[in-house]
């Protein structure tokens, strides 16, 4: 898959969000200058399958806290969420799905999954009631249930659309 660079980004931050090598990274663009990339700049991130290949996307109304879940563009299924916080918000932005990781323990519930902006992701949560409200620390939270379904349903690289 593709990263088109924003401005102000850097090479090793998009390393970082996207939990790959910088060294890999190198290798699957030849001839870039990691010291001078530019917003408009196509990165390709290699082990990632491109977004055109996968039938689902994810949209997020961060004012409406709920989750849609589409398949070649067509609602699936909703779900209620909790967002970040004032002092925390949630990024906006366009983002995938870059991991899942089961049973990651703590306020996480029973499901993480990573988004391609590091320290970011769509999660379960140990406190339910916490789910319609703007809590969390910028994480998108879920109830147990609802993210264990979503992630059996959705591939890595499904991209996630999170609007105000």
């Amino acid at each position: 898959m593709f990263h088109i660079v924003k401005p102000d980004e850097t090479l090793s931050q998009i390393s970082r969000d996207y939990r790959t090598p910088l060294s890999t990274i190198l290798a699957a663009n030849p001839g870039i200058n990691p010291n001078i990339i530019y917003p408009g700049q196509s990165i390709e991130i290699p082990g990632i399958p491109p977004a055109s290949s996968i039938p689902y996307q994810i949209g997020v109304s961060l004012s409406g806290r709920h989750l849609n879940l589409l398949k070649d563009g067509v609602l699936q299924k909703q779900y209620p969420i909790a967002v970040g916080s004032i002092l925390n918000n949630t990024p906006i932005g366009q983002f995938i799905i870059i991991n899942k990781a089961p049973n990651p323990g703590g306020p996480y519930g029973t499901m993480w999954m990573s988004l391609s902006k590091q320290y970011y992701g769509i999660h379960g949560t140990n406190d339910p009631s916490s789910i319609g409200k703007a809590v969390s620390k910028g994480c998108i939270r879920m109830y147990n249930n609802d993210v264990e379904e979503l992630a059996r349903t959705i591939p890595v690289g499904t991209p996630v659309f999170i609007h105000p």
